[in-house]
């Protein structure tokens, strides 16, 4: 009995292991086979000169001032217009919201739907103390060591200035796009964008505007920054999660420090405990939805035992999973994340205090919704505790195709100027001003051609925030091939 039991696992191993190997084969490269595309010659060191000159403008926005600064946003667009005089003599220019740009390029198609590029002026402050960690001065804009430095060169102006720069460029060639080209280049996105994007897409619903496609920053070129691909790849997002940040508040009886309440009865202490749960008891991550298309996607072009597990996640996703929630760029794309960003309480030493408060930032899951978290919060904290959720929530976007025509636009377009760099889904965590555009297009994508490896992460929003002077040329190339491929027809 004991022989033919082991005969049978023997054979039951055998067929998983073929099953587990035929289904690894079988899963061949989804990335386009597309012509290199033809080479365009671009000043890179006028262009960085250019970022450079944005950068020293200190265009920090604010939430609750809207003139903040409105003297540096007016600076940045009078070099705009000097800097790209055909672009101000043939686009129609809007000013949106106080500081918002909008430029108009009429299509020859009166009938195709029109597209948009997105980039935006506003940055966001240097953290207090941080200057003296800085290789340069954070507004100095310095081009020094093939790179252009400061706030703002890779968030965002170094797209703008990309997008403006490739617009000119076709302009002095003689160039008109078949489709109308928006650009849309918001002054609040950092804390918003309520006053920029959201402004500009009710007008362009007022003029029954319907967009074709949305491009704006995100996902970027990653190179040696996931375990096992050894080529950069190429990440287009094709969602965005949700924001909610919810605060909490529990009362309590204050009193005198030498006479304490019972153990977690404080308003600290059941704060405290509140948070703990939540940080410990998290909402369920899994493997699904964009990630999933996402790892399909990439495990082809990898090797050994990632290719192995990422094309059978039936069998191995548990596995997977594990090791993805190990680190925080991987794990953000498998659930709702929680994070624990503000705790107030008490003012005086010797002193109980009667109230606790804390702040909770959700970055929701696309599947997940603002009301589900809030049930979430509730189940962890309890009725004693007051739940509010602050303003500028938002739901998960909605998931943009990638069997569209501008999906497809945008992957033969990136595999055409960077050679042997994969394409595939990805799903954005952070914000941008796309979000808002979701009543005027079910086609949004958020991907800067901004090339990126694991060191280089820390500088987004941090310290030493640079862009290589050929990368920027690179986006310069970028947009002007996604423009001219417009008026391509589709293969």
């Amino acid at each position: 009995m004991v022989k033919r039991f082991l005969w049978v696992l023997l054979a039951a191993l055998l067929l998983l292991a073929a099953a587990v190997a035929v289904n690894t084969l079988r899963q061949g490269s989804r990335q386009l086979e597309v012509a290199p595309a033809p080479a365009i010659a671009v000043d890179e060191q006028g262009v960085a000169n250019k970022l450079s000159a944005a950068i020293r403008f200190q265009t920090v926005s604010s939430h609750d001032d809207a003139s903040l600064n409105a003297g540096e946003f007016q600076k940045l667009h009078a070099h705009l217009r000097e800097r790209f005089p055909r672009v101000h003599a043939s686009l129609q220019r809007e000013v949106v919201g106080g500081l918002t740009l909008l430029y108009t390029w009429p299509g020859s198609d009166a009938n195709a739907k029109p597209i948009a590029l997105l980039a935006h002026q506003d940055v966001v402050p240097i953290a207090p103390g941080s200057e003296a960690k800085w290789q340069t001065a954070p507004f100095s804009g310095e081009v020094k060591d093939g790179y252009v430095w400061g706030r703002g060169a890779w968030d965002d102006k170094a797209n703008l200035i990309a997008q403006l720069e490739a617009v000119e460029m076709l302009l002095a060639s003689g160039f008109k796009p078949r489709q109308t080209v928006y650009l849309v280049f918001g002054a609040d996105e950092e804390v918003g964008g309520l006053r920029g994007a959201v402004q500009v897409v009710k007008l362009l619903q007022e003029r029954k505007v319907r967009l074709d496609f949305v491009i704006d920053e995100g996902l970027l070129i990653t190179e040696g920054v996931m375990p096992g691909l050894k080529q950069p790849a190429a990440l287009v997002g094709i969602a965005e999660k949700g924001y909610l940040s919810v605060v909490l508040k529990v009362p309590a009886t204050p009193g005198h420090s030498s006479m304490p309440p019972p153990k977690g009865t404080s308003a600290i202490g059941m704060m405290s405990a509140a948070l703990r749960r939540l940080d410990d008891e998290q909402l369920p991550g899994t493997i699904r939805g964009v990630a999933r298309e996402m790892f399909e996607t990439i495990a082809p072009e990898m090797g050994g035992f990632q290719r192995v597990a990422l094309s059978n996640l039936w069998l191995f996703g548990p596995l997977v999973q594990s090791q993805l929630e190990k680190a925080a760029s991987t794990n953000a794309m498998l659930r709702t994340t929680t994070a624990l960003t503000i705790v107030n309480a008490g003012n005086k030493d010797n002193v109980i205090p009667g109230e606790a408060q804390a702040t909770v930032n959700f970055r929701l899951l696309p599947g997940d919704t603002t009301q589900s978290v809030m049930q979430h919060v509730r189940g962890k904290t309890g009725e004693r505790f007051e739940l509010i959720a602050l303003p500028a929530a938002s739901e998960p976007s909605p998931v943009s195709p990638t069997q569209s025509a501008s999906y497809q636009l945008i992957n033969r377009t990136v595999r055409s100027l960077f050679p042997g760099t994969l394409v595939a889904p990805g799903l954005m965590i952070a914000a941008t001003d796309s979000r808002h555009f979701a009543p005027v297009s079910d086609h949004i994508y958020r991907f800067s051609p901004v090339r990126a490896r694991p060191e280089d992460l820390a500088r987004f929003h941090g310290t030493n925030e640079r862009i290589a002077v050929a990368n920027l040329g690179e986006l310069v190339r970028f947009y002007h091939q996604l423009l001219r491929n417009l008026n391509a027809p589709a293969p």
